[in-house]
C-alpha cells in the first residue's frame, strides 16, 4: 500500500472509533511519510477485541440482571458497526493485495 492507502485506512479506522466513542476521537497521523502499518492494523485489531469483549459483558450482566437493556442494546449495536469496519477494511485490503498480484512484472 501506498501513503496514500494508509493514511486513508488510518483515517477510516479513526471515523469508526469516533463512531463507536465520540468521547475517544483520535487524530490521524499524516506527518510520517511511510507510517507503521502493521502498528495501525494492531490497534483496530485490539480495539476490536475490547469493544466485542464489552459487549459480552454487557450481555452476561443482563443475563444475570446486573445491567439495562438499554446498556445491553448500546453495546452489541457498537460490537456491530466495529466488526463491520473491521470486515470492510480487511476486504479492502484483500482486494489491493489481489489488484497488486494482478499487476504485470
Amino acid at each position: 500500500m501506498n501513503v496514500t492507502a494508509s493514511a486513508a485506512a488510518s483515517a477510516y479506522a479513526s471515523a469508526a472509533r469516533t463512531v463507536a466513542d465520540p468521547t475517544k476521537a483520535v487524530a490521524v497521523k499524516t506527518d510520517s511519510p511511510g507510517g507503521d502499518f502493521g502498528a495501525m492494523v494492531r490497534e483496530a485489531v485490539d480495539q476490536t477485541v475490547a469493544t466485542l469483549k464489552s459487549g459480552e459483558n454487557a450481555t452476561l450482566a443482563q443475563a444475570t440482571g446486573r445491567a439495562d437493556i438499554v446498556d445491553v442494546v448500546t453495546a452489541v449495536a457498537e460490537t456491530e458497526v466495529t466488526l463491520k469496519t473491521l470486515v470492510a477494511v480487511r476486504d479492502r485490503v484483500i482486494s489491493a493485495y489481489q489488484e497488486i498480484m494482478r499487476m504485470p512484472i
